[in-house]
């Protein structure tokens, strides 16, 4: 039996309804977006879809098994995290192509097969990876591509100033015309929402690195890929729903030091000392201002008592994580 064109990896954890819409939108039955009832994508390509259950607790792994028995399912005894998640079905793996996909997403109908499509027309141009273009629940733009972290957008996480800046190059957003111009432009990664990356990459590179246990494993890897030559790309005529952060909103506090666990991960795996250290100093201002203004927010009585708690313990837990790393 030939390999598939395209192997699809979900990895889940506790969102058993919007799971289910991202299996149909990648294989068959009806998904809607806002108002709109839309037909699912029958893809043409050979496929095959593994979900990765990481311990789920709302049975998302008994719907996967009764709903959709043609789906690879592996279920974990324990949540591994994002990255060692999707490692484990990639390792199983036989497409051309390997697709990273959020079980928050759908992917609109030809969605998949326009990015194999290009993946396949641009090989002798050294395309590695490919995401496509997101979308929110109503239809409109989400960034889906961001250039790699620098200082500026660590200031601009904490300092955000006016939405021109935040949404602006300075903060590693791509200018909203080139997604609604509709063709391919070089990005230095997709979200990892949705990433379709050619399988000899991991041959060259590695699958992803499985010390990140949410976030940033994306970047990692990008960074990887196109240190080895490859280029990376969004191609926004193909779109996917995606609703974003469906998993990580269940522990908001615990996500915030998640993201900088995974961050100082990143800045120590493939940055400079002195940007390093810059970075420190930065968000060791933003952690105090954030602070302040969390204290504010209670007194004015816009959060509780116990949120706010619980947002001052996450701001020290990072800053733990940032002297550990520096030796102070």
């Amino acid at each position: 039996m030939p390999d598939p064109d395209l192997s699809v990896v979900v990895v889940s954890y506790n969102v058993r309804d919007l799971l289910a819409q991202c299996l149909q939108s990648v294989g068959s039955g009806e998904w809607t977006v806002g108002s709109s009832t839309l037909p699912a994508t029958h893809c043409p390509l050979s496929t095959e879809v593994f979900v990765v259950d990481n311990a789920s607790a709302d049975g998302s792994a008994a719907m996967v098994r009764e709903r959709f028995p043609a789906v690879r399912l592996i279920e974990n005894a324990e949540n591994r995290g994002f990255a060692a998640a999707n490692n484990q079905a990639f390792a199983e793996a036989r497409g051309r192509y390997v697709l990273m996909l959020n079980p928050d997403t759908q992917a609109r109908p030809g969605a998949l097969e326009t990015l194999v499509q290009f993946m396949d027309a641009h090989a002798s141009r050294r395309a590695g990876a490919c995401g496509g273009k997101l979308l929110y629940g109503d239809g409109s733009l989400q960034h889906s591509a961001f250039a790699f972290p620098t200082l500026a957008q660590i200031f601009l996480d904490f300092f955000p100033l006016n939405w021109r800046l935040t949404d602006s190059r300075l903060n590693g957003r791509y200018p909203r015309a080139r997604y609604k111009r509709g063709e391919p432009f070089l990005v230095d990664h997709p979200l990892g929402a949705d990433l379709m990356v050619r399988r000899e990459i991991a041959q060259q590179v590695g699958w992803l690195d499985d010390r990140f246990f949410i976030y940033c494993e994306e970047i990692d890897w990008c960074m990887r890929i196109k240190r080895a030559g490859w280029q990376i790309w969004c191609v926004p005529s193909a779109e996917i729903v995606h609703h974003e952060a469906r998993s990580s909103r269940q522990f908001r506090d615990a996500m915030f030091v998640e993201l900088w666990r995974a961050r100082f991960r990143l800045f120590d795996k493939h940055y400079s000392p002195a940007f390093r250290w810059a970075a420190r100093q930065i968000v060791r201002a933003g952690l105090w201002n954030a602070a302040r203004q969390a204290r504010a927010a209670a007194r004015a009585g816009v959060v509780t008592q116990d949120e706010l708690e619980k947002r001052l313990a996450a701001y020290s837990q990072v800053q733990t994580l940032m002297q550990e790393r520096s030796g102070v």
